[in-house]
């Protein structure tokens, strides 16, 4: 089972150092710059933060309502193609954007889904979201271009769990 890391992992650290470089390079290009970026980007808190509640507490809630061990039998590390397959279609029918599918990807790591299904989940769901399908790439780009990519494409979640299963030993 995954673990949850703590709030200053090397991710966040490297995020904040970012932000401090670009606030010195800002300030020195106007010292009134600083200010203005961090109300910009906090202004996003508004537009992120309805989103984000509901979708860890619906991790959550799935986390406690979906028994461990029936999360470790059909997505756990002895699961087979058959989670892999199932973990790729998921992926390509989570709705939103990652304020969705990482909690829930988090949630299924915490009751015991094994990394391969894992990978195969994030792998689909950023290739071939229905939303942004539907949304974007058919009306600007055409179905043709959509089912070309999406048939060319559709091995690589299977195969990507399938290369962490096994080339990757927890």
């Amino acid at each position: 089972m995954a673990r949850m890391r703590g709030p200053l992992d090397l991710s966040t650290l490297v995020l904040a150092g970012l932000a401090v470089v670009l606030a010195v390079l800002a300030y020195v290009k106007d010292p009134g710059l600083p200010l203005i970026g961090a109300r910009s980007g906090l202004s996003f808190l508004w537009f992120i933060l309805p989103r984000l509640i509901p979708a860890l507490i619906v991790a959550g809630m799935i986390q406690v309502l979906v028994p461990q061990e029936v999360v470790s039998r059909h997505f756990g590390h002895q699961a087979g193609l058959r989670a892999l397959v199932i973990a790729t279609v998921a992926g390509m029918l989570t709705p939103g954007g990652p304020m969705v599918s990482v909690p829930f990807m988090v949630a299924a790591s915490q009751s015991g889904a094994g990394l391969p299904s894992l990978v195969a989940y994030m792998t689909s769901w950023s290739l071939f979201g229905l939303q942004r399908i539907i949304a974007w790439e058919a009306p600007l780009m055409g179905w043709k271009f959509v089912i070309t990519r999406v048939v060319s494409s559709i091995a690589f979640p299977v195969l990507a769990g399938w290369l962490v299963a096994t080339f990757y030993q927890e």
